[in-house]
């Protein structure tokens, strides 16, 4: 993903914009997790019960921060704890936030 490309999900509207971060999310958390690529990854699931650890999490969490070029606090993500939470969150406040 290039900062090009993270414009490009800003300027998105919000459901095209959750919708490819939620790509983009399911895939980091797919690799980490050694999952199959066409294996389900629930969106209300909570990512512990998925077999996530914190150190997982905070994998996941520094690769999105490289791949989308801003700051993730580590607390969004253990408030946020299912796939469908953090994207609402990276969809309307944090791509936002970032563009100011």
């Amino acid at each position: 993903m290039t900062p090009e490309t993270v414009l490009e999900l800003r300027e998105l509207p919000r459901h095209e914009r959750r919708e490819a971060l939620e790509m983009i999310v399911t895939e980091q958390f797919r690799a980490t997790l050694l999952m199959e690529e066409g294996e389900e990854f629930p969106a209300e699931t909570s990512f512990f019960d998925l077999g996530c650890t914190s150190l997982i999490i905070a994998d996941v969490k520094e690769q999105l921060e490289t791949l989308l070029g801003c700051p993730i606090s580590a607390t969004v993500v253990f408030n946020r704890p299912t796939l469908k939470q953090f994207v609402n969150y990276l969809a309307d406040d944090l791509l936002r936030l970032s563009a100011t």
